[in-house]
């Protein structure tokens, strides 16, 4: 290993070694001595941390990864309206659902979102529940595989460190501090992760543009590739030519807005916030940094092909090897001197913090959905603190091996998995949770129905449907959330309006 090698090893241990710390701090400050504390962080949320930590955890390794990736590979049409869509679902969800469900949840005494489900619908068999807790079980595991796999990818391409040694260790280190500390742990961490990822993305696009010999080269490389800067194009890397980004796409792309309504990572923030006044505050902070964080991850992209064209990289063709761009403008950086070293250090710590930053939520998710929604909701096992809390940490560390296992293959694309893992939640959920916010005749026999028909038109057009071609190669997030959608509406209308208790919550809920 080279002296700058190791410059950026010690770099990334402190800041792992920082994260721990975090994770001891709010564990001995009872940071998880309850169940309402260690996944809601007893509603004790500011107006920054909520925001910076719901963006950290969303952004997760497709910020510095998957965007850079596929602007690299294929220009400007589909990742520009991907985000654009992310963009536009960050302000909406934080407008329209954050008010309504800190209420909504604070009244019904839920600290998950299957619990929400159940409460809000007078659910007394949790049914909802459960189907609900299958649901983030199931995307999010392989949603969590793929923030292993990028911790596998970082080390292993820059440091020729064994790709499962180092998978493995991440999975460690994240498991360590969200078993610690809890909701409150992960949302702090992920506040300084989300520090760590802005300062990466202003060195790295700064350092590109000088070694790629200016702005203007790295214009006037991106104009010499049929369709690249057209956002109804895009480049065909293989053929070298144009490709065709028309209405159909643009509109399946936008769809990725749609699933925020629908992430429980991302909504537990809005249900841990101090106080709903602070929602205003936490939209407008996030929102901005949302669209200029991801603006910068494209522009990163564009930037790394004009490095590799001009040979001082070497030519990244696929999926998987174009997402390494960052890491590889990072390892050339270190090469200069101890301190450049040190910077790339903080820039590849800012990958890690991508990638930690959503996986310590997955986890945390997927953990209450297990311990608090299946083991107690549905089966009614009764557990005491004690064996709640060690039911909450072994769930952590069962899903973490889960996702190693599924990281397995270094060659899977960070980009694709979470897109399905993203359509998956933002076509159960999200029509769901929009009803049971501003539908007052909405019911539980709907909402049942339409999230397992969400969740199953999900599979059926990504492994059925979209392998046809033509108008059916759109994203599954669009058509499962409209049948979703359709579903719980019709079902909801053929089926007896909810019972006179749940409907007084409503109005109270939106009369306050």
């Amino acid at each position: 290993m080279t002296s700058s090698q190791l410059l950026i090893l010690l770099t990334i241990i402190v800041y792992l070694g920082i994260t721990i710390v975090i994770g001891i701090i709010f564990n001995h400050r009872g940071g998880a001595s309850s169940a309402s504390e260690f996944y809601i962080g007893g509603r004790g949320l500011g107006p920054i941390v909520t925001a910076m930590s719901a963006e950290a955890s969303d952004m997760s390794s497709y910020l510095l990864m998957g965007l850079p990736g596929l602007a690299y590979l294929a220009g400007l049409a589909e990742v520009t309206w991907t985000a654009v869509g992310l963009a536009v679902g960050t302000y909406l969800n934080f407008l329209f659902v954050a008010r309504y469900l800190r209420r909504y949840s604070a009244r019904l005494g839920a600290i998950t979102i299957p619990e929400y489900f159940s409460r809000r619908y007078g659910d007394d068999r949790q049914v909802l529940s459960m189907i609900a807790a299958l649901i983030i079980l199931i995307f999010f595991v392989p949603y969590t595989a793929s923030g292993f796999k990028a911790v596998g990818t970082l080390f292993n391409s820059l440091l020729g460190i064994n790709y499962h040694a180092a998978m493995i260790a991440g999975a460690v280190v994240i498991v360590l501090y969200t078993a610690l500390g809890g909701f409150k742990a992960v949302s702090t961490t992920d506040l300084i992760q989300s520090v760590i990822m802005s300062a990466a993305l202003v060195i790295i696009i700064f350092y590109g543009i000088h070694i790629a010999g200016g702005f203007d080269v790295v214009a006037a490389n991106a104009r010499e590739l049929p369709g690249y800067l057209n956002i109804f194009e895009g480049h065909d890397a293989a053929s070298g030519t144009a490709g065709s980004f028309g209405a159909l796409p643009v509109v399946s792309t936008l769809a990725w807005g749609l699933g925020y309504f629908g992430m429980p990572h991302i909504l537990l923030r809005f249900m841990a916030v101090k106080d709903e006044a602070m929602l205003k505050t936490s939209r407008r902070i996030a929102s901005v940094w949302a669209a200029v964080s991801m603006a910068v991850a494209i522009l990163i992209g564009v930037i790394g092909l004009a490095i590799s064209r001009s040979g001082v990289l070497p030519f990244l063709g696929t999926s998987s090897e174009s997402e390494t761009i960052i890491i590889q403008m990072a390892n050339l950086m270190s090469r200069s001197n101890a301190f450049m070293a040190v910077i790339a250090g903080i820039i590849l710590a800012g990958i890690l913090a991508a990638t930690m930053s959503t996986a310590d939520s997955q986890l945390l998710a997927a953990s209450s959905s297990m311990s608090q929604d299946l083991l107690q909701g549905f089966f009614g096992i009764k557990l005491d603190h004690r064996k709640t809390m060690l039911a909450a940490r072994g769930t952590v560390i069962l899903i973490a091996v889960i996702g190693v296992i599924l990281a397995w293959n270094p060659e899977s694309s960070v980009f694709r998995v979470v897109s399905f893992a993203w359509a998956g939640f933002g076509a159960t959920f999200g029509p769901t949770m929009l009803l049971s916010l501003f539908w007052k005749r909405s019911n539980r026999q709907g909402a049942l129905a339409g999230m397992v028909a969400g969740g199953i038109t999900v599979f059926v057009w990504k492994f059925l449907i979209a392998p046809l071609g033509g108008v059916f190669s759109i994203y599954e997030l669009l058509p499962a959330f409209i049948v979703c959608l359709a579903v719980n509406v019709i079902v909801t209308l053929l089926t007896p309006a909810p019972d006179s208790a749940v409907e007084k919550l409503f109005d109270e809920v939106h009369t306050r």
